[in-house]
């Protein structure tokens, strides 16, 4: 009941904030603050108000407060326009790529294709929409500096809460969501029976038994990839400020990086080698560079000399794909790969992925992003997703590159390097379901493509090459 408590304080707390910050005061771009501050916990709160009430109305009034504020900001957005008609909307490329990706995905809510219900093609067209809705509120987004440095602070400090709740879990060898009711609420509400060693699910242990962590996020999966955006987040904030005052920002890296190493994915945890060596080489940063390819070497003189013959083992497995995971999840992309070839147009909305709105009696594949959009909306659907993120990308980074505005160049930072390292997970999972890292990385890319829009030419020079 404490917990149970503590949840109805904090989440009516910032709703009642967020409330009047959208109505009453016309800053619907404030959704981004109740966004990060309420989708790391989802998962927790939904559990702790489930095992307290035993009540699936008061769950649906916590799980849908978010699409509700979501309506009510972008009502706002149309509402508190001085003049919408002379509003500028501007689109460029990504722009145009993501309209034919939704506008696909609302056309195959109507086909007559595939085994899944209306209900349930809807709940999943509904899921696709938020990247969508995100993003367009970062496109029609601008912050002053200190707006942006309040946002992305409070990522940081999740980052450093995610892993203090990780050692005080480690310390106790008790998983949080084991307090939190988790299985409890993943059996009554989503069918799910509770498996694995410790009363939750396989996600949250290892082959050998051990223990993967996720604080205080749905599952380890899940934390591991909000690592790769904390710690993202922590270096150009420690890169872009004086040295004397970023002592915080390490500490947000170690977090991250901790939290990375509880979560014992594998994925996340190539993922991020992934994006270090994406950072330094496009960045320049050369000592990046060599630390990373240190700490890669470290990592290797460990499990070769050092580690218990189980971590060797275990790492060995993975990369030569004799890990049970390593291999489900080939056997996940050929099933993906075999519906692609034999229907190339799609099978249409929810019959791929992990979504409680794919039924496991109709679910093609299901542990790769790419795959799942490939199997649902075609051939088309898939390439229109990977160019999104392609060209996304690419003009994240000449916003960094060319911008003047630290501030700006931040979030593009975070934008490219976050999206760039979440490529190895969406290879590996359903990884847009990890609604807080998916939905603000979408909504900086989003931003940071506002900004891209205001340099064309681009005259100015980046932020990092220029510094002293």
């Amino acid at each position: 009941m404490f917990l149970f408590f503590l949840v109805v304080v904090y989440v009516l707390t910032l709703l009642v904030v967020s409330v009047k910050k959208i109505v009453f005061q016309g800053k619907w771009e404030f959704i981004i603050v109740f966004m990060v501050l309420y989708l790391p916990f989802y998962i927790s709160i939904l559990s702790i108000v489930y095992q307290a009430t035993g009540s699936e109305v008061a769950v649906a009034f916590f799980q849908y407060i978010k699409e509700l504020l979501l309506l009510l900001a972008i009502g706002g957005f149309f509402l508190f326009q001085k003049d919408f008609w002379t509003y500028p909307f501007r689109l460029n490329l990504v722009d145009y790529i993501l309209l034919s990706f939704f506008g696909l995905a609302t056309l195959f809510l109507f086909l007559p294709m595939g085994e899944a219900s209306f209900v349930n093609k809807l709940l999943y067209l509904k899921n696709t929409l938020l990247i969508g809705a995100f993003y367009f509120l970062g496109r029609n987004t601008r912050l002053a500096s200190d707006q942006i440095d309040r946002i992305f602070s409070w990522v940081m400090v999740i980052a450093i809460a995610a892993f203090c709740l990780n050692i005080l879990e480690k310390g106790l060898g008790v998983h949080f969501q084991q307090l939190t009711g988790y299985a409890l609420f993943n059996f009554a509400i989503n069918g799910i029976e509770p498996s694995g060693n410790y009363g939750l699910s396989w996600t949250f242990e290892t082959q050998t038994t051990g223990m993967r962590l996720a604080s205080f996020f749905s599952d380890p999966l899940e934390m591991a990839s909000s690592s790769l955006l904390a710690f993202a987040t922590g270096l150009i904030w420690y890169l872009t400020r004086k040295r004397e005052e970023s002592w915080f920002y390490l500490l947000v890296m170690l977090a991250a990086l901790g939290s990375l190493f509880f979560s014992a994915s594998r994925a996340a945890f190539g993922a991020f080698f992934v994006m270090l060596f994406f950072i330094a080489f496009v960045f320049r940063l050369y000592r990046l560079l060599q630390l990373g390819a240190l700490m890669l070497l470290g990592f290797a003189l460990y499990v070769l000399y050092f580690a218990s013959e189980e971590f060797y083992y275990f790492v060995y497995d993975t990369l030569t794909f004799q890990n049970a995971s390593s291999l489900g999840h080939l056997v996940e992309w050929f099933l993906a790969l075999d519906s692609m070839v034999a229907n190339p147009e799609g099978l249409g909305l929810a019959m791929s992925g992990n979504t409680g709105s794919v039924e496991d009696e109709v679910r093609v594949g299901g542990e790769n992003q790419f795959l799942i959009y490939g199997v649902q909306l075609g051939v088309l659907g898939m390439l229109l997703y990977i160019a999104a993120l392609g060209f996304g990308i690419h003009r994240s980074l000449q916003v960094f590159r060319h911008t003047s505005d630290s501030s700006d160049a931040r979030v593009a930072f975070i934008a490219a390097s976050t999206k760039f390292g979440l490529l190895l997970p969406l290879f590996t999972a359903n990884a847009e379901l990890y609604a807080y890292v998916s939905l603000v990385s979408w909504w900086a890319m989003g931003y940071s493509l506002s900004i891209y829009n205001q340099l064309l030419p681009f005259k100015n020079k980046s932020l990092i090459s220029t510094r002293s």
